[in-house]
């Protein structure tokens, strides 16, 4: 149970990025002679926002609010203020507010510091903590400089506590609209003119590019003195070696292997020289292409497909992935066989599950060269909501292994080409997730939470320990299973997977329950037992029993209408907590959502009919009170089941009808109502103190941790006072009367008018 903070918190994320400055006329004739626009010109910005949202304490991934920005390219500078203000009062304590940043997919946390499931990689993302003390407001600032073009997702929460406070987002970027086109094997002469503000450019780097070699040289400052420069090549992402930084004076030069395909890489060059210097320089940069397989490729491909279209295949038509071959010349010079593409298959399932399949051979044949490549499309920009499950399976068909290891990588835009197990898993800006099956050790698999919203890209090859010869006739047969799913194994036994959505954007958390926690509700350190969990599902659904002495006394006192009532909330109140039970003691006798509806409405439904019991009022407009504020309940409980008014307004307005109805009795009838002491002490008192007592323990004591038993005693008290404040019945019905009309054809009927009996 999350109780809400007494005080109202403010959180607002803004996005800033500063304009840039006006320049004198001769900055401008100086810029314009170097052969760029005039500065003021070279630069837009731009502006979004989103509406703000309650931020929570944390207990699992569901209470921290997801702000996602699409962040557009020649994006050169972000600023994030994030600013927190809280209400006034002396209740509001210090407070905490955590801030968590990633790129291309949701941040990966870890507040509670509990264990992730095994085979898990994870990288935790980089996150700030904005303290609030005795100060009503407090900020600080986040700058980046050279953002990753694409989808930055913001995570905020509180810390493990109960509360709620609100977020709000803005975001405001920088970006250059002038960015220099740097072309493959073309040199570019640049100038940097005083003030020296940063050149940037750009180069597209295509599919199958094996390395980037990338020169600057010529560098002289006002055409004479060698110049130091600054050279910055990728996009910041909040992640290690995300960038490569030249510091070059005269000339330099850097050689990227597997840089990322199928986009702009950006490149800035800043002028290390002093005050009026005029900084020019060339660059150029050349690629070396990769050549895939042959044409026997694309043989096997056809066959393979029209096999798989013998046997229809289930989910909805696949999208089928393939690498295609390149020509022996390419406008980059001659490739090279570098590896064999694997034809894939992608089958999407439902939202965050795709199921990939590699046509062909149901192994994958794996040898030392060229390495085997498969690619996993996973760049609709809904699929980094799930997890990335990969499992590879080495069959014992495999001949000629010996020692022979198969080296798995799995990595984001781009693959390894050049396998080495010795080097790791890495390309020119990201590190990869290593795998490795061998005769030893047949099955390997790993699980990435929120991958990247990229094309995935698995490398396999062959390597021998000793000498890499005995490996040039070996070819191992390697299973690959990979599947995104929302959640790993279904966040288990004792957790529930849950789908998220944040202004369109879906993604799955897991929800632990009986004490488990963790990413997947693998953490067991605080795990109930069995015999505990038996134990509070008898004590939440055998605790309604008390309800039979309400009851009882309801019958005998010829309230046949409020024992309904008692009925219908002890029969679902029972099935409902046996139904809402965390572990694996649980019984549902029918739908979740109506079992706690129901139990909702006649909790608050016996309150209101006891109360206007004691008020004593008259049938009739006791029997319209009792159908109008049962629809009325319903209504209220329909339009947000868990509000504090649901329960608080009929008591009041109940309260206000017996407090009247009391007080013109007492004044008509010129003494006390009740008249008797006995009712007072014996029967008013009791039920009033037990309803106050588990009014206390509801609103103030129940917790998380002690729900079971505290909830239990609630049951109890509310049960025990109904059966001491209902009133006794009509002095002139005989107790348990209703039941002889039920048993007997023939009564005694009595007309309480006349005073008369007869015989029906």
């Amino acid at each position: 149970m999350v109780q809400m903070a007494p005080c109202p918190f403010l959180l607002l994320l803004l996005l800033l990025a500063p304009a840039a400055p006006s320049l004198s006329a001769e900055e401008k004739r100086r810029s314009s002679s170097s052969g760029r626009g005039p500065e003021e010109l070279a630069f837009v910005t731009e502006y979004f926002s989103q509406s703000s949202q309650k931020l929570s304490f944390y207990s699992w991934y569901g209470n921290a609010r997801l702000f996602r920005f699409r962040v557009p390219e020649d994006t050169i500078q972000l600023r994030w203020l994030l600013q927190a203000s809280k209400g006034k009062g002396p209740e509001c304590g210090s407070m905490q507010v955590i801030i968590h940043f990633r790129y291309g997919a949701p941040p990966v946390i870890n507040p509670l510091g509990t264990p992730f499931p095994t085979n898990a990689s994870v990288h935790l993302s980089y996150n700030r903590t904005l303290t609030l003390a005795t100060a009503l407001q407090n900020s600080t600032f986040v700058n980046l400089t050279g953002p990753a073009a694409g989808d930055w997702f913001i995570a905020a929460h509180l810390p493990e506590a109960p509360g709620k406070i609100e977020v709000k987002s803005d975001m405001f970027v920088l970006r250059a609209v002038d960015a220099s086109v740097l072309e493959p094997n073309t040199t570019m002469q640049q100038i940097i003119a005083w003030p020296a503000r940063p050149l940037h450019a750009k180069i597209f780097v295509p599919e199958y590019t094996a390395t980037l070699h990338f020169k600057l040289g010529s560098c002289r400052v006002n055409t004479s003195t060698t110049c130091a420069v600054r050279v910055t090549l990728g996009s910041f992402t909040l992640s290690p070696s995300s960038q490569k930084v030249l510091n070059c004076t005269g000339a330099c030069s850097l050689l990227l292997e597997s840089p990322p395909w199928e986009r702009w890489l950006p490149i800035t060059v800043e002028s290390l020289s002093g005050p009026g210097a005029s900084v020019s320089f060339e660059m150029m940069a050349s690629f070396t292409v990769c050549k895939p397989g042959g044409a026997g490729s694309f043989l096997s491909f056809y066959q393979s497909l029209n096999r798989s279209q013998e046997t229809p295949l289930l989910g909805g038509k696949p999208n089928v992935t393939l690498l295609p071959v390149a020509g022996p010349h390419d406008a980059f010079g001659q490739g090279s066989l570098c590896l064999r593409g694997q034809p894939v298959v992608r089958e999407d399932l439902d939202v965050a599950s795709v199921h990939f399949r590699v046509l062909g051979e149901s192994d994958v044949p794996v040898q030392a060269e060229p390495p085997a490549l498969l690619l996993f499309n996973l760049n609709s920009g809904m699929d980094s909501g799930g997890t990335l499950v990969l499992t590879l399976v080495l069959n014992q068909s495999s001949s000629g292994l010996g020692n022979a290891t198969v080296w798995a990588c799995l990595s984001a835009t781009s693959p390894v080409l050049s396998p080495n197990a010795t080097r790791g898993c890495s390309t020119a800006f990201s590190q990869g997730y290593m795998l490795n099956v061998s005769t030893i050790s047949m099955e390997a698999s790993l699980n990435i939470p929120y991958p990247e919203s990229e094309n995935w890209f698995l490398s396999l090859q062959l390597v021998c320990p000793e000498n890499s010869g005995e490996c040039d006739k070996a070819q191992a047969q390697v299973s690959v299973l990979a599947y995104l799913t929302p959640c790993f194994d279904d966040c288990g036994t004792y957790g529930q997977c849950s789908l998220l959505r944040r202004y369109g954007y879906l993604y799955a958390g897991c929800s632990c329950k009986a004490g488990w926690s963790g990413w997947s509700c693998t953490d067991d350190s605080k795990a109930q037992s069995v015999g505990l969990q038996t134990l509070a599902t008898l004590l939440l659904t055998l605790s309604n029993l008390l309800f039979l002495p309400a009851i009882a006394v309801a019958l005998y006192h010829y309230h046949l209408a409020e024992a309904s009532v008692y009925i219908f909330t002890m029969f679902f109140s029972t099935f409902y907590h046996a139904c809402d039970q965390p572990g694996v003691a649980v019984l549902c006798i029918m739908d979740y959502d109506t079992l706690q509806f129901c139990d909702f409405l006649g909790s608050v439904v016996s309150i209101w009919v006891t109360i206007l019991c004691m008020a004593r009022v008259k049938k009739i407009l006791k029997y319209v009170l009792c159908v109008l504020g049962t629809l009325v309940i319903a209504m209220s409980l329909q339009l947000d089941r868990r509000g504090v008014w649901n329960m608080l307004g009929p008591c009041f307005f109940a309260l206000l009808i017996m407090i009247t109805a009391w007080v013109y009795r007492g004044v008509t009838r010129h003494h006390c109502y009740p008249p008797s002491w006995k009712r007072w002490t014996f029967f008013i008192f009791p039920g009033i103190s037990l309803a106050l007592v588990a009014m206390v323990v509801y609103a103030f004591l129940e917790t998380n941790e002690n729900y079971y038993y505290t909830h239990s005693i609630w049951h109890i008290l509310v049960a025990s006072s109904v059966a001491f404040l209902l009133p006794p019945g009509d002095k002139h019905k005989n107790p348990w009367a209703w039941s002889r009309k039920l048993l007997c054809r023939y009564q005694i009927c009595k007309n309480d008018r006349e005073e008369l009996y007869a015989v029906t």
